[in-house]
């Protein structure tokens, strides 16, 4: 079983960016952490700044037939690219977006999210938790 992992802009500067808000590991620590405790899945990670990459991604990982599942955190992108939300939509995968911070409890314009409509699952406010979650999501519907 294979689950891909896709984070969008600015999540390569985890561990350095707004620390208080995201903690100060890397996402190649957390990455390593849900290798060890799911061994028997292959985690595929990829990260982009760019929305059009994103959708790139999320299409390609789509026709994958190894692909059980996409666990998704747009970022930023999440409130504002349809663009994102369609290719989720086109997807005939199951795709858990998640939120490290509770985006609900944040800035105004960061409490709705365009690309959870498309979503099986929506996972926010656990902190890098949230993809361990995602891929026991996955792993056990036997998606």
């Amino acid at each position: 079983m294979t689950v891909s992992i896709i984070n969008g802009p600015n999540l390569n500067r985890l561990g350095k960016r707004n620390p208080e808000l995201y903690g100060s590991e890397t996402f190649e620590e957390t990455l390593e952490t849900i290798r060890e405790r799911f061994p028997k899945i292959d985690i595929r990670y990829f990260q982009s700044n760019s929305e059009g990459e994103i959708i790139d991604i999320i299409q390609r990982e789509s026709l994958d037939s190894s692909v059980a599942g996409i666990i998704l955190n747009p970022g930023a992108y999440a409130h504002y690219s349809y663009a994102i939300a369609d290719a989720i939509e086109d997807s005939d995968k199951p795709v858990v977006e998640v939120h490290i911070s509770n985006i609900h409890a944040r800035e105004e314009f960061r409490t709705k999210s365009v690309t959870a409509r498309a979503a099986s699952a929506i996972i926010a406010g656990c902190g890098r938790k949230g993809y361990s979650l995602a891929v026991e999501y996955l792993s056990s519907n036997n998606l």
